[in-house]
Order: structure tokens, then sequence, then C-alpha cells
């Protein structure tokens, strides 16, 4: 059985967008390409992405084109919704291997951590992850709280005997279209200063986003637990793009 790849969108700043990056990658690789996937809800004591599974749960039953929906997804896919297990940081992995020993198999395990990695617990998490991606948004509170978090990652997390962390990657969320694309380049040439990696593809600040499931109206969907991106907007939020680089990276 080949062992999955451990993933976090990980940054100490709340809005840079973490859980939402989190939600979407799962979808889209579990709905649309096919993945087996596990997410781990480590964000005590909100766990942000169970609360939003139960609010698609809420919304199925009294929304009837959102339950449409989710009924062809399954007779198409042949799928349940991929699993969310709640864990505090600490235990996550003791967790997940649990789970793998019982059978069940993934090919990426997506982890929603705590915004902090002072606690013992999460730094010890976080330094088990494969990869890790550091959502960052050119506001200066949240650029420069990513770059603390990410240098501090660097410096204290990789370099521990026994870190499993191959790369991580600063990403561009929230990208203001009004912006000139120079004011990031410059960014960027600071965080290669610092040694940290940028992905390439910047996601634009756009509200889809945050286009959940609605109990009264019959709308398109793009962040949901239950179903994957709407495609039709898919189109100029450059999810799909991310998502192909992050593959790339994390070579699967």
């Amino acid at each position: 059985m080949k062992d999955p790849v451990f993933v976090a969108f990980s940054t100490q700043k709340g809005g840079a967008g973490k859980t939402t990056l989190t939600v979407l990658m799962a979808s889209y690789l579990y709905y649309v390409r096919g993945m087996k996937v596990l997410v781990v809800d480590c964000d005590y004591p909100q766990y942000s992405i169970k609360e939003m599974r139960d609010r698609d749960v809420e919304i199925l039953k009294i929304n009837k084109t959102f339950l449409r929906n989710f009924n062809e997804l399954r007779r198409r896919t042949q799928c349940d919704p991929y699993p969310i297990l709640i864990a505090k940081p600490e235990d996550a992995l003791a967790r997940v291997q649990a789970r793998i020993e019982a059978g069940h198999e993934y090919d990426i395990v997506l982890f929603d951590l705590p915004g902090t990695i002072n606690n013992p617990g999460v730094a010890k998490t976080v330094s088990l992850m494969d990869y890790l991606f550091c959502p960052v948004a050119a506001d200066k509170l949240i650029l420069e709280s990513s770059l603390a978090f990410a240098m501090k990652v660097r410096d204290e997390i990789m370099t521990l005997n026994g870190s499993s962390v191959k790369e991580m990657y600063m990403v561009w969320n929230l990208v203001d279209a009004r912006e000139k694309t120079d004011l990031y380049d410059r960014y960027e040439e600071v965080f290669e200063e610092q040694m940290l990696q940028t992905i390439k593809t910047r996601l634009p600040d756009t509200k889809r986003y945050r286009r959940e499931g609605s109990k009264d109206e019959a709308r398109a969907v793009f962040r949901s637990t239950l179903l994957p991106p709407d495609k039709t907007l898919l189109k100029g939020s450059r999810l799909v793009e991310l998502v192909d680089e992050i593959l790339g990276i994390i070579r699967l």
C-alpha cells in the first residue's frame, strides 16, 4: 500500500484562506479528479471544516437543488462524501495512522491546522507534514504574519530531527486585480531573500471563494464539503491551475 502524502495549508493569521483552500482542494481532488482524500480538521476548538460539513448537511434537508446536485454526484461517482476526521493537533497523526492500519487507503491527507506553532503538539504535527503551503495576501497584517510564520517554520520546524517536511511554499491568495503585478513581484523578492519559495499561480480576490450552499437559494456553489466547485464558477478562479501546480510539486 502506497503511503499517502500529508499536506497542510497553514498560517497563523485568520482570513488568509487556509480553511477555504483546504476544502476547495479536497472537494476538487475527490469529486472531480477521483483521488482518495482524507481531511483532518485539527483547528481546535472551532473545527471550521466540521462546521462547514454540518452546514452542508443541514442545507441538504432544505434546499431541493442542493439535494438534487448531491444525489446526481453520488449516482455518477458511486462515492460517499470524503471523510472529515476531527482531532486535536497532538492526536491527529495517530488517528490518521489508525485509519490507515484499519485498511483505509488515501492518496492525500489534507490537514487544517490551528494558526499557531507555539504549542508543542501543533509544532510536532506540522513537522510531520510532507508539504506545507502558506497562504498570503497583499495586506500588511496578513503579509507580516504569514512571513513570520513561514520563517519560524523554516528555522524551527524544518530543521528538527525527524521532520518530514520536504518543501514549503507561499501561496498568493486574495489578489486584487487592481494592484500592479510588480507589487507582488517585489514581495516575492523578499520571500526569495528569506529562502522561501512561492507558488506561481495567484488566486484572485473574488466572492465566489466564499460562495457556499444556501438554505433558500437555488444557486451555483463553489465552496462545499459535499459538492465540487461549480464548473461555471471555476472559470477565472485559477483554482484548477493551483491544484495542478501543487500536484506537480507533491508528485501526485
